[in-house]
């Protein structure tokens, strides 16, 4: 039941793509709090997406930008301000994608290009964003920030490639970033570290689902949905948690904090 913690907040979602996907949840959740908010996307992602179904229906408007260019989120941002009348209280960073994972490339045989562009879409455009709202003051004081990541940035896990070092690079530029905008206007930067989530995305990496059922039992409160998700970004982008800023937060069930759950080796019971 929504309790109006947004209320009066304005903000961008970037990453909705489908009803699986946490940025449209985390869209839902906010509006039913009381936000008002835009949607963008990539220009093709919004061909493909039931993006415009999400804006009529949260009465929100969509403007597409390609988070790899300076130009597109210059545009964004400036036009944003304009639709929301004013500067943002919280953005949402749901941005993903390895070209090495798509090609099914080991990770010992590497494609750099491709490397190179996973590294640009997955984390610079996190710091692109915040550089770009930064220097347009497209932030409220005391707003917030999230970027969604995974704790294969801290562990390995080896079909996740090359994306394990992007999140490590967006969790760096979480927390470097977030010390200088805490300094000029009291803005927290923070990471969620989510559990595997059954999205559109994730499910088609080789093995997800039984990587999912694993972490599943792995983890003592089961896998995060991705409403649960939508639920604790909504929390951050509230004044309930105005004293959170540069931190990685797990948001996995515990599994982060576990070495050995007896339900993996069947010993349960």
């Amino acid at each position: 039941m929504a309790n109006g913690i947004l209320k009066g907040k304005k903000g961008i979602i970037f990453g909705a793509l489908d009803e699986k996907s946490i940025a449209w949840q985390v869209a839902e959740k906010a509006v039913a709090e009381g936000a008002q908010i835009v949607l963008t996307n990539a220009p093709v992602a919004l061909r493909f997406g039931g993006i415009q179904k999400l804006a009529e229906k949260l009465n929100a408007e969509v403007i597409p930008a390609d988070a790899t260019s300076l130009e597109d989120l210059e545009n964004l941002v400036t036009k944003s301000m304009e639709i929301l009348d004013g500067p943002m209280d919280f953005m949402l960073h749901s941005i993903g994608m390895s070209l090495n994972v798509r090609k099914k490339k080991p990770y010992t045989d590497l494609n750099y290009d491709f490397m190179h562009k996973t590294f640009d879409i997955s984390a610079m455009s996190f710091h692109r964003l915040m550089q770009t709202a930064y220097k347009l003051d497209a932030m409220n004081d005391w707003g917030s920030i999230l970027a969604l990541t995974y704790i294969a940035a801290q562990r390995i896990f080896p079909d996740y490639s090359e994306m394990a070092e992007s999140k490590a690079l967006l969790e760096s530029f979480a927390r470097s970033f977030g010390y200088h905008y805490a300094k000029k206007k009291n803005v927290r930067v923070n990471t969620i570290s989510q559990s595997p989530t059954l999205t559109t995305a994730g499910s088609g990496v080789k093995g997800f689902q039984e990587f999912f059922d694993y972490a599943d039992k792995m983890s003592p409160l089961g896998n995060a949905s991705a409403e649960a998700c939508a639920d604790y970004s909504v929390m951050m982008f509230s004044d309930y948690t105005k004293m959170v800023t540069m931190q990685n937060l797990y948001h996995d069930g515990g599994f982060s904090n576990m070495g050995m759950a007896p339900e993996v080796l069947g010993m349960e019971g």
